[in-house]
């Protein structure tokens, strides 16, 4: 299963609202409330909603804003609560 990767700055976040047009807001778990884009490649096969948990990369130019690269089943965020990744 896929983690984070500390070595390509990817956080844990959960999505707060749905902004529309690929964008969406996301509470990231090192604190930071960042805008979060979906990129094109993902736009399709990836469908957020609210209260998703996803895995982020934070822009090196702006750290506010972040692309979602990917989004956890229910049984995936069981595993991330049971192992300690999710407070």
């Amino acid at each position: 299963m896929r983690t984070p990767r500390k070595e390509n700055h990817e956080v844990l976040a959960t999505v707060s609202s749905l902004l529309g047009s690929k964008r969406v807001t996301l509470q990231c778990m090192d604190g930071v409330v960042r805008m979060g884009r979906i990129p094109g490649s993902k736009n399709k096969k990836m469908w957020i909603r609210e209260g998703d948990v996803v895995i982020v990369a934070p822009w090196d130019i702006q750290d506010s804003k972040a692309d979602v690269i990917w989004k956890y089943t229910r049984p995936q965020i069981e595993w991330l609560e049971r192992k300690g990744y999710l407070k």
